[in-house]
């Protein structure tokens, strides 16, 4: 079976510049070319019995800065090792007809939770697949909020960019509050483990930047042993506060879930979660069901969802990632800064 992009308008070159999407990451793809003015270069997906495909750029990279979106997240039909396939082949192509520079953006990095041993002979995946990345001669790695900074960043060789939605989360957070008439004083961000600490406590400094008012923290204890999570230590003031529990995915929801059970046991008034990567695998749509959590903020990295329809409709906002994105690939074609895209 043959799958080409379906765009009605031809492909046009941008001073030099190739963007292309890969399949199951188009929706987002289209949003960020919208966003940015320039097209979707077209490409070519096929697959063959067996489970082999293949995949190629159907017009020439030679000469050309290439741009390869591809979120890296698992589904039905397409497995997390078929997604990294596609996309490592397809950056080789673009290597093997003479792309001049070759950047691959992945909002959602598969396999980057087992970024170090905890057990002995434990694989160390992120720094495997860092390996395969540069293997196939990309340039540039581009990632939104991944599991571990540090360890994405001292996996790779290459150049690195990472993103966050901090500040995409705060502008929400604040119209949130603003529509509700909750005062800064009154917010609090939690963290709902103690390895996203630092990404809560991130975002309450962005916050407070914006708002210029003193914001609350907290954050839930959480252990994990051979699949089984514990842990039901407390801490920070949420009774009375409206909170905001923020990490960087929610695959079960099991995580969230447990956090904003406790800030309910502790008399928050409200609690809604924030998240960058809407996995949803399976128990997830119990989790949005549960009157623990009021809202739940999930970003467009790895769209659609699938999660029913009935169940997401009611308690699901989603923000796009696609100016950001849509920017970041912009300055890194004109050589310009994106440091000041994470400032307040």
């Amino acid at each position: 079976m043959t799958h080409v992009n379906e765009t009605k308008q031809e492909s046009i070159i941008v001073g030099g510049m190739l963007f292309f999407a890969l399949n199951g990451s188009d929706s987002l793809g289209k949003a960020i070319a919208e966003s940015g003015g320039f097209p979707l270069a077209i490409h070519e997906e096929r697959e063959f019995e067996g489970g082999e495909h293949k995949t190629r750029p159907l017009q020439s990279v030679r000469g050309r800065d290439v741009y390869v979106l591809h979120s890296l997240n698992g589904r039905e039909g397409a497995s997390a090792n078929d997604k990294l396939c596609r996309l490592l082949f397809f950056l080789a192509a673009c290597r093997e007809n003479g792309a001049a520079r070759i950047t691959a953006i992945v909002p959602y990095l598969a396999y980057s939770r087992k970024d170090r041993q905890t057990k002995p002979r434990d694989p160390v995946t992120t720094r495997y697949v860092a390996t395969l990345f540069e293997a196939v001669g990309i340039d540039t790695f581009v990632s939104l909020e991944v599991h571990n900074i540090a360890a994405f960043q001292n996996a790779f060789r290459c150049q690195t960019v990472h993103l966050d939605a901090r500040k995409l989360m705060a502008a929400e957070i604040l119209r949130t509050a603003k529509s509700g008439g909750v005062p800064a004083e009154r917010m609090s961000v939690v963290s709902p483990d103690g390895g996203g600490v630092k990404r809560a406590e991130l975002l309450k400094e962005m916050l407070e930047a914006m708002c210029g008012r003193p914001v609350g923290f907290g954050f839930m204890e959480k252990r994990r042993s051979s699949g089984v999570v514990s842990g039901s230590l407390f801490a920070g003031d949420v009774a009375g506060r409206d909170v905001f529990i923020v990490d960087d995915m929610i695959s079960s929801g099991g995580t969230v879930l447990r956090a904003a059970k406790a800030c309910r046991d502790r008399d928050a008034a409200s609690v809604r979660v924030l998240v960058t990567h809407g996995l949803f695998t399976e128990g997830s749509a119990a989790v949005l069901a549960d009157r623990a959590i009021d809202e739940l903020l999930v970003s467009d990295s790895v769209g659609p969802f699938d999660i029913p329809d009935s169940v997401g409709n009611e308690k699901l906002r989603v923000i796009s990632v696609a100016p950001l994105m849509a920017e970041t690939i912009t300055r890194l074609h004109k050589g310009r800064m994106i440091g000041d895209l994470l400032e307040p």
